[in-house]
């Protein structure tokens, strides 16, 4: 089962952690959270890990829909975007697909939510593809 959208970027981790920032926002998602997974590990486990960052992006409105429909939802909000270092030159980008929350909850009216957090999101995605 696959569970994220994502994409591939020739281009440096901090450049595309903006550039994703950016392409949230022009589709109506803020970002709410920011884990640094390179920075915690190497604190708490002394281990070394690539660039890696977690974005907690939220669209709220398309959150308080999916909230109506599913008050237990919050469990797999906000949306969640990583962006990691994928070699000296490239960066990868991959949004956790909104239709797990249709195959996790037993709502119907996630469908629509989903269906347009996935639009959101994979319009996000193309326009740093593109």
């Amino acid at each position: 089962m696959s569970y994220a959208m994502t994409v591939r970027l020739s281009a440096g981790f901090g450049p595309t952690v903006e550039r994703v920032r950016a392409a949230l926002k022009d589709q109506g998602f803020g970002v709410l959270t920011e884990i640094d997974m390179r920075e915690t590990l190497r604190e708490k486990l002394g281990v070394e890990l690539e660039e890696y960052v977690i974005l907690g992006a939220c669209n709220p409105p398309l959150a308080h829909r999916a909230m109506a429909a599913d008050r237990s939802i919050g469990l797999l909000l906000p949306c969640n975007v990583v962006v990691r270092a994928d070699g000296p030159d490239a960066t990868l980008v991959e949004a956790l697909d909104p239709q797990v929350m249709v195959r996790l909850s037993e709502a119907d009216e996630l469908r629509t939510v989903a269906d347009e957090a996935t639009r959101r999101l994979r319009a996000a995605l193309g326009e740093l593809s593109g």
